[in-house]
């Protein structure tokens, strides 16, 4: 079976593109890497696929769109990061990735992006979705107007989207929960803080959360009603400086959204820090310092950058060569995260030495 450039990326701990900048000389690579890079393609008997850059130079150009929602957070920030790499990886192969960044969950806005992007000639969309009705026909629209769509980070289940890439954060809350379990003494009481009501992400960590505590919670946790921060540090902090106040015996707080800052901010203003466990999500900078200071007791990580890098080269495959992804659901790792496994490089090792 022929060897791809796909192969030679993973043994090589490298993008597809880095590979195929390093095969064809196109772009920047750093000698190192693009010496280990014919090293494997030697080894292995790579033989690029001259009829197929041949038909990329007559194909007609892709243009593709993502639009990407609560980009004010970090972890989005993350992900967006891996969409502009996509981007720039992609624009050799003549491939137009436009990006729509937008601020908190808003359906209408999401919707008129859609229309802006479909009325500029898109052939496929990234997007990170509200779990909304009137979104979810408006995918199926795009799906029988030739137009494939991949979620990423959040999903929007029973549309005709071709994928879906991100954590499977219902079995992310079932792992919070277990965590907590271990972390806590018997009858703890928790409070659990989710983020946008109509994000499935949050609400399947929340769901996987609640659901294993009531399953299977040997431990007979006491668990306080969950409350909605939107994302929001100012409101989680609000939210948790009540319930302490309201709660001394509270020791334990679960986050499923961004806010944890506001959360860890409060805790450490009614003098609780290192009394409280809170376990939150994403390894991104403010919750790498978190976790060093020990105002965060874990971090479930899930991978952004490839949540954001992987849903444009999977959409050119499919416009390329009608391929489909392989599966309908992509999880990436859910990854524990703790302030002794957590440093700069565990959040940003997703970026390929090309310099």
């Amino acid at each position: 079976m022929a060897v791809t450039a796909q192969q030679i990326a993973e043994l090589a701990g490298v993008s597809r593109g880095t590979v195929d900048r390093a095969l064809h000389n196109r772009g920047r690579v750093n000698p190192e890497v693009a010496a280990r890079i014919h090293r494997i393609a030697a080894e292995l008997g790579y033989k690029p696929n001259l009829v197929g850059q041949a038909l990329v130079r007559t194909k007609r150009d892709f243009k593709i769109g993502a639009i990407l929602q609560s980009v004010e957070t970090p972890t989005m920030q993350i992900v967006l990061e891996g969409l502009r790499r996509a981007a720039d990886e992609l624009r050799a192969s003549g491939v137009e990735l436009i990006i729509r960044e937008l601020r908190g969950l808003d359906e209408e806005l999401v919707l008129e992006s859609i229309e802006e992007l479909t009325s500029q000639g898109i052939q496929g969309l990234a997007i990170s979705p509200n779990n909304t009705a009137e979104l979810r026909q408006c995918i199926n629209g795009l799906y029988e107007q030739g137009i494939p769509v991949i979620t990423m980070n959040s999903d929007i289940p029973g549309s005709k989207r071709i994928c879906f890439i991100g954590m499977d954060n219902y079995r992310a809350g079932q792992t919070a929960a277990g965590l907590m379990c271990q972390m806590l003494p018997d009858t703890s009481k928790v409070l659990p803080l989710a983020g946008h009501l109509n994000n499935t992400a949050h609400n399947n960590r929340l769901n996987g959360f609640l659901d294993t505590l009531h399953e299977q919670n040997t431990h007979n946790l006491r668990i306080m009603p969950f409350q909605p921060c939107f994302d929001r540090n100012d409101y989680a902090h609000e939210i948790t400086q009540h319930a302490l106040r309201e709660n001394p015996d509270l020791v334990g707080i679960y986050v499923t959204s961004n806010g944890q800052e506001g959360v860890c901010q409060a805790v450490e203003e009614e003098c609780k820090k290192g009394k409280i466990k809170i376990i939150a999500y994403d390894l991104n900078a403010p919750n790498m310092r978190l976790l060093q200071s020990d105002s965060l007791s874990i971090v479930l990580d899930q991978e952004a950058f490839d949540q954001g890098y992987r849903p444009p080269f999977l959409l050119y495959e499919y416009l390329m060569h009608h391929k489909l992804p392989e599966k309908v659901l992509i999880y990436t790792d859910i990854a524990i995260r703790t302030k002794y496994n957590s440093d700069l490089i565990a959040f940003t090792n997703h970026a390929d030495t090309t310099k």
